[in-house]
């Protein structure tokens, strides 16, 4: 009886100790990273696409918004106007996108004038007195005039002040231009005192005078406004442009 009793209990049950284990495989949850959208752990190589490019869409929008909002306030402060197309005896030709104008005239039997004003300057000439608060604009004015081949052409170069022209230079060249370096003359203030008198009413006849002055610098303003509206217009439509 002891001796059955002790093998009962040196026995165990089969099952404890079978080769056959049986369990569950261990599976690895992978979590969404913190940094990534749901649509972005799915679908990254899209979503970044997807993302990026509504940032730029969002970008390019504020941009938009920024020009309209600019050219409203300009609008507002005064309307959008055409040049005149004449002043006096003069044509003048607006030059669209370009930062000058240009005026053209005949004068008598066999002059022709052509007048090339570009847009404002800030850095006055010493003839002038000037503050670095105040700076006092003016106008660079080229004044060409005509008669034939054979005669060339008498230029004047000019800067235009609210309400006068100032004579910098007179020379003379060909009809094609000036090639080399040729003598363009002295300053226009060391001429005989006489002489300069002389060729302000040279121009004065011709209709480059005072009143000229007052009408460029209001044409260049209007100018200069319209310029910066078409600019600003081009940038927003090439921001808006889809590819």
């Amino acid at each position: 009886m002891v001796l059955r009793l002790i093998g009962r209990i040196g026995r165990r049950p089969a099952s404890l100790f079978s080769t056959r284990t049986f369990y569950r495989p261990i599976t690895l949850i992978q979590y969404p990273s913190p940094h990534r959208s749901p649509v972005e752990h799915n679908y990254p190589q899209q979503s970044r696409g997807y993302v990026s490019e509504m940032r730029k869409s969002a970008f390019e929008d504020r941009i938009r918004r920024l020009i309209r909002n600019d050219i409203q306030y300009e609008l507002d402060r005064s309307p959008l106007t055409q040049l005149v197309p004449k002043f006096k005896s003069f044509a003048i030709d607006e030059r669209p996108g370009e930062q000058w104008i240009r005026l053209n005239k005949a004068f008598g039997d066999n002059e022709e004038i052509k007048v090339e004003v570009t847009m404002f300057r800030v850095s006055a000439p010493d003839t002038k007195d000037i503050t670095d608060n105040n700076p006092e604009l003016f106008i660079s004015m080229v004044v060409d005039i005509f008669k034939d081949e054979e005669s060339g052409i008498l230029e004047f170069v000019c800067n235009v002040w609210p309400e006068s022209v100032e004579i910098e230079k007179v020379f003379m060249h060909d009809q094609d231009g000036m090639t080399g370096k040729p003598y363009l003359g002295p300053p226009f203030n060391d001429l005989d005192d006489e002489l300069q008198t002389s060729l302000y009413d040279f121009l004065e006849m011709r209709g480059i005078n005072d009143e000229l002055a007052v009408f460029l610098h209001k044409c260049m303003q209007h100018k200069k406004k319209n310029e910066y509206i078409r600019w600003m217009g081009s940038v927003e439509s090439f921001v808006a442009r889809k590819q």
